[in-house]
């Protein structure tokens, strides 16, 4: 039965490591990712190819057609009336999930032009959120075949409540965090 590399590594690495650093009395207390959200928001005017073509991008990049958001009330000054798909989104788990994440850090970050990490700041919850300006980072998507370039946010929801475990059970997926500006050298900062 396939198990995905970055689901083995946290059960066998992360959780040990957690438990030793924090102190857990068990594997259950051990926070972890429970699903990641993908969500792409379409310009009202977009015509039905370019629905088709975000959602087919999506889907190649999750692995799983997304379901299309739709405009909740009519706001005139936007052209937007009611019903009229504005976004997209997919919520991934399991097998699919962790197989994204690793695209996404392994591959995917990395990919980024002039990349120096990504920030560290969570919402609060222990909920992290990566806004990515340019879709076609990802290996799936064909830069030849890319009629607009598309923006997204991806929100990796845990268990835990707590920033700092939150954060730091990301570190250990290899989240490639920006490092602070107060640990910068000291002539660095000076100039």
């Amino acid at each position: 039965m396939y198990e995905p590399i970055l689901k083995t590594y946290y059960r066998d690495t992360i959780v040990p490591a957690l438990i030793k650093d924090r102190g857990y009395k068990n594997r259950h207390q051990v926070p972890a990712i429970e699903k990641v959200v993908i969500n792409s928001g379409m310009n009202a005017s977009i015509d039905k190819a370019g629905i088709t073509d975000t959602v087919q991008d999506i889907t190649n990049i999750a692995g799983q057609r997304p379901i299309l958001t739709k405009a909740r009330k009519s706001i005139s000054n936007f052209k937007l009336r009611q019903g009229m798909p504005i976004g997209a989104k997919v919520t991934l788990r399991g097998a699919a999930m962790y197989d994204f994440l690793h695209r996404l850090i392994a591959i995917a970050l990395p990919a980024i032009r002039d990349f120096r990490g990504v920030s560290n700041k969570l919402d609060g919850n222990g909920n992290y959120t990566i806004g990515i300006g340019d879709h076609t980072i990802f290996p799936e998507i064909s830069v030849d075949n890319v009629k607009r370039v598309m923006g997204m946010d991806i929100t990796i929801v845990t268990t835990t409540n707590d920033d700092d475990v939150a954060r730091e059970l990301l570190k250990h997926f290899g989240m490639p965090f920006r490092r602070s500006e107060s640990a910068a050298p000291a002539e660095v900062a000076s100039a």
